[in-house]
């Protein structure tokens, strides 16, 4: 049997994006409480019944969590320009060595609109 399970994860953080028409109103400073799910989809190991343990999961993501709640940022290198799907595809590269499950990084910058990755093109 194969699954996918996912992990929320929220952090806030400040950007802006450097790239949008003049007085676009995210060419200025602002900030979001963004909303990252993590998702991996493998086999359910037959004994534990589980793809893998949440608590693993959210060691693993822990280290990327830690470089952007609370930072600008366009001062983390690749993402000075901080787009949700620029975003997506950084914490991707970040997870995807050390979490080979990997499928899926969806971000949230508001309730109501984000997107998801699903890898490299």
């Amino acid at each position: 049997m194969v699954t996918t399970l996912f992990k929320d994860f929220t952090f806030e953080a400040a950007h802006r994006l450097p790239h949008v028409p003049d007085g676009h109103k995210c060419g200025r400073l602002h900030g979001h409480s963004f909303m990252v799910r993590v998702e991996i989809t493998g086999p359910v190991d037959p004994h534990s019944g589980w793809v893998m343990d949440f608590g693993e999961l959210k060691t693993l993501f822990s280290p990327v969590l830690e470089q952007l709640d609370h930072y600008y940022l366009n001062d983390i290198p690749g993402l000075e320009n901080p787009t949700s799907e620029i975003l997506a595809r950084w914490i991707w590269r970040q997870l995807k060595p050390r979490l080979p499950l990997l499928s899926a990084i969806m971000v949230k910058e508001t309730c109501t609109a984000g997107c998801i990755y699903r890898g490299e093109e």
